[in-house]
């Protein structure tokens, strides 16, 4: 079964005036799509047509087939990044990530700090996650398409680097769009979910 694009949890102006309809328009209509259609193609007639994105990602990294990696794992990096997202999100988080934040982190403002420290020094394109592994928290930042099922971590919350990201609304200026994700955008009751799932 092909893989496919999946359609945004909201509307492409909804998060205006944060992050543009144009943004979106090119941001999922263009490159998100284009991972997909490049992953159907290099996977088609092979066995990983028949796996589940996840599997791919595992797979194409253990055996270093990094054209396929590369494509899936942008695949399912822009899928949870959407979903990072929402209307009138942003600032303070609330629930067990709000406590686990101020246990494993020292507190919201020192995950800012962290986070985006690590959003804004990525350097070149990558990606800045909040993740949970061994049972705590962790800040971490990956290259190109990496993500840290990879590296033994689940994912709670990402933001994209790529220049492609931000930059039809900010320009060069990477720390304004970093801020403007943790003040307006960030869905906390995602987030949430993904730590409920991991069971942490």
């Amino acid at each position: 079964m092909a893989f496919e694009l999946p359609a945004l949890p909201y509307a492409k102006d909804a998060l205006a005036p944060h992050m543009s309809a144009q943004t979106l328009e090119f941001h999922h209509g263009k490159h998100h799509n284009t991972y997909v259609t490049n992953l159907n193609n290099l996977t088609k007639d092979t066995p990983l047509a028949t796996k589940s994105l996840e599997e791919v990602i595992h797979d194409a990294w253990s055996s270093k087939n990094m054209g396929v990696f590369n494509n899936a794992a942008q695949v399912w990096n822009h899928t949870f990044f959407w979903n990072c997202m929402k209307p009138n999100g942003g600032g303070e988080p609330t629930g067990k990530v709000g406590e686990k934040i101020a246990s494993d982190l020292g507190g919201y403002a020192a995950f800012k700090e962290k986070f985006s420290d690590a959003a804004k020094t990525q350097f070149g394109s990558g990606w800045a996650w909040l993740v949970v592994k061994d049972g705590k928290l962790d800040i971490m930042k990956t290259p190109n398409a990496e993500n840290p099922m990879v590296h033994g971590a689940t994912a709670l919350l990402t933001i994209d680097v790529w220049e492609h990201a931000y930059y039809l609304d900010f320009q060069n200026r990477r720390p304004d769009f970093v801020t403007t994700f943790l003040d307006h955008l960030v869905n906390w009751d995602f987030v949430n979910q993904q730590l409920e799932k991991a069971g942490a």
